[in-house]
């Protein structure tokens, strides 16, 4: 386990957290790292050290880091805006999803572009996917006509941009959801918009919406979506109650098959979900380009009734390898939490773990974690990312792990 960055917990208790890791599309040695609110982290060795700075635009830079990289080897850092600096108060701007681009492993960036700007509305939640075959970057995100709004004429939506000149400008944002969702931030928000790009080059976007997960495709570049569809129940997927944990939710994340083996083409989604009390993780597979999907399954063999959350997951481009990191208590009865791994190399018939933190830390409510942690899987090697809480010094910590594939039996 290495530490990646740590700072003093400001006075309305944020440290550095949600975690986005990228490692560079050619070289191993080069990976970048972006945390709330605005910080970003690189490393030119692997992972083993780590030069932390704080990144400015003059569009605002105001958390929700999603770092990916391209195959020029350029990263890109997305974010949402905040000019202001007055964050989800009720007069603030929020007005547009920001894109800065480092051509150098990280270490500078300039100073953006961005997409969505549609004042008043809010733009939130992004996430980010790259087609490798074209280079071009494709955006989703949640737009609310009034953050927290109660009323049921303000909605939430799904959005898309896309960039085929290396995230230098981007197209109209246009709409991908045709049912909205509330304003309130809760499981009947349309929100979790994470997209992937299928090895026939079609977008397929999942999201979550009132306990239930739907998806959408285009086959056209984004020109045009398919309506959505409701692949997999979400059971409280958006609003959970986890001792110690402020907020969390379930954030579906999918990914595709790119590798030339046996599964080469299959999708794999990846969710968390809390019933009765108890948290658990889950995935499911299609192997039809997501017209059908498998029952969903859990990634953990542990049977403990407890709480696994915050996960993410990672597929290897060689050989379409699974790997998902995620929050597990299942060693205590109070909120101490570990850091797991678990992998499968059948496609998700057999899944083993482990645990990867060292020692356990336990979160306080009034510290807020974010909304997710984060893996990337490029060149053998596996980087989980995720926050954990030094109570000691009283401050919140970003860590990864070494990994190498072949370590993994």
């Amino acid at each position: 386990m290495v530490e990646v960055a740590s700072a003093p917990v400001a006075s309305y208790k944020i440290g550095p957290c949600e975690p986005s890791i990228a490692i560079h599309y050619h070289s191993p040695d080069t990976m970048v790292i972006g945390t709330v609110l605005n910080g970003y982290h690189y490393s030119h060795d692997g992972g083993k050290h780590w030069q932390t700075e704080t990144l400015k635009s003059s569009y605002g830079v105001w958390g929700d880091p999603v770092v990916i990289t391209d195959t020029n080897g350029h990263f890109h850092y997305f974010h949402l805006s905040d000019p202001t600096g007055k964050n989800w108060r009720s007069d603030s701007i929020l007005d547009r999803i920001v894109c800065q681009t480092s051509t150098d492993g990280g270490a500078t960036w300039n100073d953006g572009t961005y997409m969505g700007l549609n004042y008043p509305k809010q733009q939130d939640k992004e996430w980010a996917a790259l087609d490798p075959e074209t280079n071009t970057l494709y955006v989703t995100w949640t737009q609310f006509d009034k953050y927290k709004s109660p009323l049921p004429e303000h909605k939430s939506h799904i959005l898309f941009s896309k960039s085929t000149d290396g995230g230098k400008s981007w197209s109209a944002s246009k709409p991908i959801s045709a049912v909205g969702g509330g304003c309130m931030d809760d499981r009947y928000t349309a929100e979790g918009a994470v997209p992937t790009v299928g090895v026939d080059g079609s977008i397929h976007v999942v999201w979550s919406r009132h306990d239930t997960l739907w998806l959408s495709t285009s086959k056209d570049g984004g020109e045009n979506f398919s309506r959505e569809r409701a692949i997999a129940p979400h059971r409280n997927g958006w609003r959970m109650a986890i001792p110690g944990v402020p907020r969390a939710n379930g954030f579906p994340i999918i990914v595709t098959d790119r590798s030339r083996g046996e599964r080469h083409g299959h999708l794999y989604v990846n969710w968390a979900e809390q019933v009765d009390g108890a948290t658990e993780v889950y995935f499911m597979r299609s192997t039809d380009a997501g017209q059908s999907w498998s029952n969903p399954r859990k990634v953990s063999n542990d049977t403990t009734n407890t709480h696994r959350f915050f996960t993410w997951m990672g597929i290897s481009p060689d050989d379409g390898s699974l790997y998902v990191v995620y929050y597990d208590r299942r060693h205590y009865e109070d909120a101490q939490t570990d850091v797991y791994l678990s992998w499968s190399k059948d496609g998700g018939e057999t899944w083993k773990e482990e645990r990867i933190s060292e020692k356990p830390f336990t979160p306080v409510q009034d510290f807020f974690f974010g909304d997710y942690n984060h893996i990337d899987v490029r060149h053998g090697i596996v980087r989980p990312v995720w926050t954990a809480m030094e109570q000691e010094h009283g401050k919140l910590k970003i860590y990864t792990a070494l990994i190498n594939t072949k370590d993994l039996e």
